[in-house]
């Protein structure tokens, strides 16, 4: 019974007609976002902002992910600011993974650079992460998490907040992340 639902939700996800946006449509969407997820993580953990505001820059993340048994995927967009430049750059993120777990979980992602070269290489080249293990649950104003993923040698910061979902699972996950060549056409 669950797993049919799980199919019908994913079916539905990537069969129903989507209207067509405007490159600045989609633009100012992943904008906002990033505000309202920058305002949830300064009132959850008020040393982020001063984090920040020495960091060389940061970027913010949504991204929507379903687990179905052995299989699952998942895929967001957000932007990278430089603080130094004042730059933002759109970007995509894509994962897959490999593993035992059920669910489908909507979070955001806030990465804060310590570093220049660590900033620039993700820009320019994109990253690839693995291994993962989960639990969270949220629906509404109910649950959920917050935390951080992982820290870099003190070069990168990461932070983890889940929306809405149910996930349990324990997988092997690959995440790149890299330009969206078309919102950043000048």
């Amino acid at each position: 019974m669950i797993r049919s639902v799980l199919a019908l939700m994913l079916v539905c996800a990537f069969t129903l007609p989507v209207a067509a946006k405007s490159r600045d449509e989609k633009r100012a969407e992943i904008l906002e976002m990033r505000e309202q997820v920058l305002a949830e993580l300064f009132a959850e953990r008020p040393q982020t902002r001063a984090e920040i505001d020495v960091a060389e820059g940061y970027a913010v993340f949504s991204n929507v992910g379903v687990q179905v048994f052995l299989i699952g995927g998942g895929g967001g967009r957000g932007v990278v600011r430089d603080l130094k430049t004042g730059e933002d750059t759109f970007m995509k993120m894509g994962n897959a993974s490999v593993g035992l777990g059920l669910g489908v979980k909507d979070f955001r992602s806030v990465f804060i650079f310590h570093d220049r070269d660590a900033l620039n290489d993700f820009i320019e080249k994109g990253w690839d992460f693995s291994g993962e293990a989960d639990a969270a649950a949220k629906s509404n104003e109910k649950g959920g998490d917050i935390g951080e993923a992982a820290g870099f040698s003190k070069k990168v910061s990461v932070y983890q907040m889940t929306k809405t979902g149910l996930a349990l699972q324990a997988s092997l996950k690959g995440t790149k992340y890299w330009q969206d060549k078309k919102l950043n056409k000048k």
